[in-house]
């Protein structure tokens, strides 16, 4: 988590017109004075900037510089939110889909992650796609999750090229296809990530030597592309 909110605030401090002000804050996160990060985000937070309001409120959310506490994290992300932030709209829309801080209300995740996606944040095309995809808030369909799902997988979301090779392996809301499936699974899985390697050996099982080795060429010749027009 230290990690994924220095990166929020090096957002922050080359996105904001502000960021001469805030080399200090870099480095006293850097340090770990996070009580200090807290102090200085909040004044720009509290003038109405959006990108602190989102910071502040992922500080409350996770603990950092501050004690825990959702409804001021909800209250935050919401003020930017509510201003097109995309990343906030995103983490609200997180919150609300899983009741934290906040009862779930599939609904109002929705509304959400569709303001974030169409920004095109890809955290939120992903979230939006599992949620047509499982039906929560909105009638399954399966072509828009996949239409969700490919514009995060495009963008590089790992969890997003999972869930295509799932479609792919699986005939849902694509022509089932085991090569592009596998495709998908090789991509995702450079992260890592045992689900995936173990989605892929399943699918494995109904291919031959000749549609592997074509999947493992179409993936590497994806990655060149940027995941664009893949599949």
């Amino acid at each position: 988590m230290k990690n994924i909110l220095y990166a929020i605030i090096l957002s922050f401090l080359f996105s904001s017109s502000v960021f001469a002000d805030l080399g200090s804050v870099v480095d006293a996160y850097e340090a770990g004075d996070y009580e200090t990060v807290y102090r200085e985000i909040k004044l720009f937070a509290e003038q109405g900037e959006p990108h602190a309001q989102r910071i502040l409120g992922l500080m409350y959310k996770y603990g950092q510089g501050v004690t825990q506490d959702n409804k001021e994290a909800l209250k935050w992300l919401r003020l930017a939110a509510e201003q097109g932030e995309a990343e906030a709209q995103f983490h609200l829309g997180l919150m609300y889909g899983t009741g934290e801080g906040v009862t779930k209300d599939y609904k109002e995740a929705l509304k959400w992650f569709r303001l974030a996606a169409e920004q095109g944040d890809g955290g939120a095309q992903y979230s939006l796609g599992v949620m047509h995809a499982k039906g929560h808030g909105v009638t399954q369909d399966y072509k828009k999750a996949e239409k969700w799902l490919r514009l995060a997988a495009e963008k590089g979301v790992s969890l997003a090229q999972h869930n295509l090779g799932w479609m792919y392996a699986n005939g849902e809301g694509v022509i089932q296809n085991v090569v592009i499936a596998h495709m998908w699974y090789n991509i995702a899985a450079r992260d890592g990530s045992e689900d995936v390697k173990k989605s892929r050996d399943i699918v494995v099982k109904q291919m031959t030597s000749e549609q592997i080795a074509e999947a493992q060429e179409l993936a590497r010749e994806c990655i060149k592309k940027n995941y664009k027009d893949c599949g």
